[in-house]
């Protein structure tokens, strides 16, 4: 295994003490860096890019080549376990994705596989063995999946959806469906994580991205419950290295303490979340990743700096913390400010680690 060189986002996210604070950003590999673009156009496709293990390593590694982020994360999606039981994946232009085949009977529940991840998402391990042998340990790998509830809300909706009104009148009607469900998509993840993990990456993240959809005790029930099934089935022991988990529910916020004591080693924080309210309500539990808000980055450098500060400052004194957006960066943003938020982490977090 190739010794990792800047190891600072691993560090930080076992709350070792770090230089500085580490910075990477969600959906950094995408469509707001032209020459992503291009791939793409040469792709033909989305899911055609996903599932070629060349071009995948080559946009995963593109954000690295023109911004100093201190970590790689695979370029995938979060449907392909959806995809690979068979539902019939695709992505029509301007409506998102979409599936064929969604499950809304027991019957549909029942036939439901576990995939093999080195069988009907050998394409993805395979891309995770490529990147890190191209990254010749520059900087940390981060591999992922939707959380168990995230997935099953696509599955069931059969496509995005606002009001989620489908997968909720499962929920609601036939809680026992829902949790077969459920528990068939945590083993499914938990394999996929394991088998990224065994296939080289260094740390892997859980996107519950509609966990804050539900009541509280809906999302305990049926997110948080399953998210931490996941966590439990994880071989986060590797060559001796451990691998450092990451759960992000978005809309999260109302439960960070029954979040950090799932086993996690971090959260991530939406936007709408205070970090430093966050900090001293999990304590040294967990470490925290986030927050600035995305559409900060539609703002000049000087307001973009002032911004990163502020999500430092929140934070306060010592490890523990990734800077990171509060969501994914949005499609239409200047690559040029993404660089005035890497520089002035850089610049300004220093002075929060003088004891390291």
């Amino acid at each position: 295994m190739t010794p990792i060189k800047n190891d600072l986002f691993l560090r930080a996210l076992l709350k070792q003490p770090v230089e500085r604070t580490p910075v990477w950003m969600m959906r950094q590999a995408g469509r707001y860096l032209p020459e992503y673009r291009e791939v793409r156009a040469k792709a033909g496709n989305f899911m055609q890019l996903c599932m070629n293990p060349e071009l995948a390593c080559e946009v995963t590694l593109q954000p690295l080549d023109r911004f100093d982020f201190d970590a790689a994360i695979l370029f995938s999606d979060i449907l392909t376990i959806p995809d690979a039981m068979g539902l019939g994946l695709s992505f029509a232009e301007g409506e998102g994705p979409q599936f064929a085949n969604p499950v809304r009977t027991a019957a549909d529940v029942a036939k439901l596989p576990v995939p093999d991840p080195e069988a009907e998402l050998r394409y993805v391990i395979d891309a995770v063995r490529l990147i890190k042998t191209n990254l010749q340990g520059r900087v940390p790998l981060i591999g992922f999946s939707g959380s168990p509830w995230t997935l099953a809300t696509y599955m069931v909706e059969g496509k995005s959806s606002k009001s989620f009104q489908k997968v909720k009148s499962m929920m609601f009607e036939q809680p026992q469906l829902m949790h077969q469900m459920l528990d068939k998509l945590a083993q499914s993840v938990a394999a996929y994580l394991n088998a990224q993990i065994a296939a080289g990456a260094d740390a892997v993240m859980v996107f519950d991205t509609w966990g804050g959809m539900l009541s509280h005790d809906d999302y305990l029930e049926f997110s948080l419950r399953y998210a931490q099934q996941v966590r439990q089935l994880l071989n986060t022991t590797q060559d001796g290295r451990q691998i450092p988990t990451i759960l992000f529910t978005k809309g999260g916020g109302l439960w960070l303490e029954a979040m950090a004591a799932t086993g996690y080693d971090a959260l991530g924080l939406d936007w709408q979340t205070d970090i430093g309210n966050a900090r001293a309500r999990v304590g040294d539990k967990v470490a925290l990743q986030g927050n600035m808000d995305p559409i900060t980055l539609y703002a000049q450098p000087e307001v973009i700096r002032e911004k990163v500060g502020k999500v430092l400052h929140g934070f306060g004194q010592g490890s523990g913390h990734v800077f990171n957006l509060g969501h994914g960066i949005l499609p239409d943003i200047n690559p040029e400010h993404v660089k005035a938020m890497v520089d002035a982490v850089r610049e300004l977090s220093p002075q929060y680690h003088s004891q390291a």
